[in-house]
């Protein structure tokens, strides 16, 4: 039981925040920078049911690794860690591809603190 309560359950919660927030801000924010990024790349932006199903995993995969931060840092150390490790390296990487459109980061970078920092806050109050 305890195992549920201060393990399973904070993290469960964590991605389901962590999903929510990358719905709502891909989907209803930045989506109209990654449609027209991907156009101008003479490509089609990944939007299929298996995408979101794969964006799942990296939630609960996030959420995990914010569990394992969240056990040898505070709350701000590990909200800037988790959040470089998540979003800045992947931005990184995308950018390096050239299929990451700039424009978004005015939203992502705050928006991503922010997620970062709520997943973080879930799991410390609850672990």
């Amino acid at each position: 039981m305890k195992l549920l309560q201060k393990t399973i359950f904070p993290i469960l919660l964590a991605t389901l925040w962590i999903s929510a927030s990358e719905f709502l801000r891909n989907e209803f924010i930045v989506k109209s920078y990654w449609i027209n990024h991907y156009h101008g790349l003479g490509l089609s932006f990944p939007s299929a049911p298996v995408n979101g199903a794969v964006w799942g995993v990296w939630s609960l995969l996030f959420a995990i690794a914010i569990f394992i931060l969240a056990k040898k840092f505070t709350t701000a150390q590990t909200t800037f860690l988790s959040w470089f490790i998540a979003f800045v390296m992947m931005w990184v990487a995308i950018g390096n591809l050239g299929v990451l459109p700039m424009g978004l980061l005015v939203f992502g970078i705050p928006l991503s603190i922010l997620e970062s920092f709520v997943a973080t806050w879930i799991i410390k109050k609850l672990s």
